[in-house]
């Protein structure tokens, strides 16, 4: 198992962020269940902190597969202690508009509807939806209903599966 350094002064992370940390300790949980990690998120909401894991398998995540992640992540979490301040750590589904973050993500999404947004506009546009044609060298191509777009991976901000009612 990897050396992990305790973090402290509330959110220096100066040696390593604590998404990083968690995908450490959450990758043996997952993968002895057959899940993915698809993100780790550590944000403060008003006065609380929250570690978010989002979790994903093939037919889909459950309830009870949360809570068993949740319990399993916790002891890791505590045992470890990376974070020196109480937080609440939520794990769960990445939802119907999930993001793509991995080439994998793009590989298995192909052929979906996506939106996407960038840091800085293209054509004019910060904001596409259209259907996921996939991820090579570094772009991102989508079809739009004028014709395919090409963007660079590293400028999206986000790209999640769209879903329209």
């Amino acid at each position: 198992m990897p050396v992990i350094e305790r973090i402290t002064g509330g959110v220096n992370l100066a040696k390593r962020k604590i998404d990083d940390i968690t995908k450490e300790l959450a990758g043996p949980i997952l993968g002895k269940k057959g899940f993915d990690l698809v993100e780790v998120e550590y944000t403060k909401e008003g006065p609380n902190w929250y570690l978010r894991v989002y979790i994903d398998k093939q037919g889909g995540i459950t309830v009870d597969d949360c809570q068993r992640v949740s319990e399993e992540l916790s002891d890791e979490l505590d045992r470890m202690d990376p974070i020196d301040h109480s937080y609440i750590l939520e794990v769960s589904s990445p939802g119907i508009n999930r993001p793509l973050k991995t080439q994998r993500d793009y590989e298995y999404f192909r052929g979906r509807m996506i939106d996407i947004k960038l840091y800085s506009p293209i054509k004019g546009e910060k904001e596409f939806s259209g259907k996921l044609v996939g991820l090579a060298d570094g772009f991102v191509t989508v079809q739009l209903p004028e014709g395919k777009i090409s963007v660079p991976k590293d400028s999206i901000a986000s790209a999640r599966l769209a879903f329209k009612f």
